[in-house]
């Protein structure tokens, strides 16, 4: 297949969590710098997201063993929460939904973890669907074992104390 424009992100995945890029041929790219709307409003990027989004495909092709911590934690937190009695959604993504239904309920969930030192946040609509509100839970591959325990711990005490499981 020929691609003639290729466009991308250059958020989290890439470490700038900030912009993004268009490439193609070099008129294409001068009509969009003309006529392009966002692009006619926005800023170059810092050098330092460009750095990183360079670097950050080498430092990913290195990382085997990150990338093996970061599975590692994300099956350690998904079976933890599963055993607890949450709600996730399927998969083995290190991005691991807790499924609340209720806006006002996810709400109250995340200031009770906030209470015991666990930083969340409560995503509903119109961020996501009427009646599937959530917690969202991201993994991190430096994250400790113990660190997990201490999170899991807070999940069920205060999803104990707002009904939540």
């Amino acid at each position: 297949m020929k691609v003639d424009i290729l466009t991308g992100t250059l958020g989290k995945a890439l470490g700038g969590a900030l912009g993004g890029y268009i490439a193609g041929p070099l008129p294409v790219i001068y009509l969009l710098r003309q006529r392009a709307r966002p692009y006619l409003f926005s800023n170059a990027l810092p050098p330092a997201v460009v750095g990183a989004a360079l670097a950050a495909p080498e430092i990913v092709e290195a990382a085997d063993d990150l990338r093996a911590a970061l599975f590692r934690n994300a099956a350690h937190w998904r079976a933890g929460l599963t055993a607890a009695g949450f709600s996730l959604l399927p998969g083995e993504h290190p991005i691991i939904p807790v499924m609340i239904g209720d806006a006002p309920k996810a709400q109250a969930f995340a200031r009770a973890l906030d209470a015991r030192g666990v930083m969340v946040s409560a995503f509903f609509y119109p961020v996501v669907p009427h009646g599937r509100a959530r917690i969202r839970t991201q993994m991190n591959a430096k994250l400790s074992l113990q660190d997990l325990d201490f999170a899991l711990s807070a999940f069920a005490e205060a999803g104990r104390e707002v009904g939540v499981i």
